[in-house]
C-alpha cells in the first residue's frame, strides 16, 4: 500500500536518514588541515594579544595610568577567553554533536 504524501513527510520529518560520513566529499583532509591552520594562527595571535596586554596592563600600573592598567586587564582577560575557546573548539563541537546525535 503507498504512502500519503502526509504520512511521508510526517516519516522523513522523524528519521531523514542523514548522518555525518567521513569520504563523501573529496577535500576533507585540506579542509583540516586549513582549520587546523586557522586555528593555529589564531593561538599564535592570542600569544601576542596576552603579551602586548600584559605590557599595557605593567605600564599602566608603574606610571599610575589607571586607564592604561585597566585597559590592559580587559585586553589579558580577553586574550586568556580566546585561549580557551580556540583551545576548547574541538571538544565543544564534539560535545554537541554527541548531544545532538541523541536526540530522537
Amino acid at each position: 500500500m503507498p504512502m500519503s504524501l502526509a504520512d511521508h513527510v510526517v516519516y522523513l520529518a522523524y528519521d531523514p536518514g542523514i548522518s555525518p560520513k567521513e569520504g563523501g566529499l573529496p577535500g576533507l583532509a585540506v579542509l583540516k588541515n586549513v582549520v587546523n591552520s586557522i586555528n593555529l594562527f589564531g593561538i599564535i595571535a592570542v600569544v601576542g594579544a596576552l603579551a602586548v596586554s600584559l605590557a599595557v596592563w605593567a605600564w599602566g600600573h608603574h606610571t599610575g595610568g589607571h586607564q592604561a592598567e585597566a585597559n590592559g586587564k580587559k585586553g589579558a582577560t580577553v586574550a586568556a577567553g580566546a585561549a580557551l575557546g580556540l583551545g576548547a573548539a574541538n571538544g565543544v563541537v564534539a560535545f554537541f554533536s554527541a548531544l545532538g546525535s541523541q536526540v530522537h
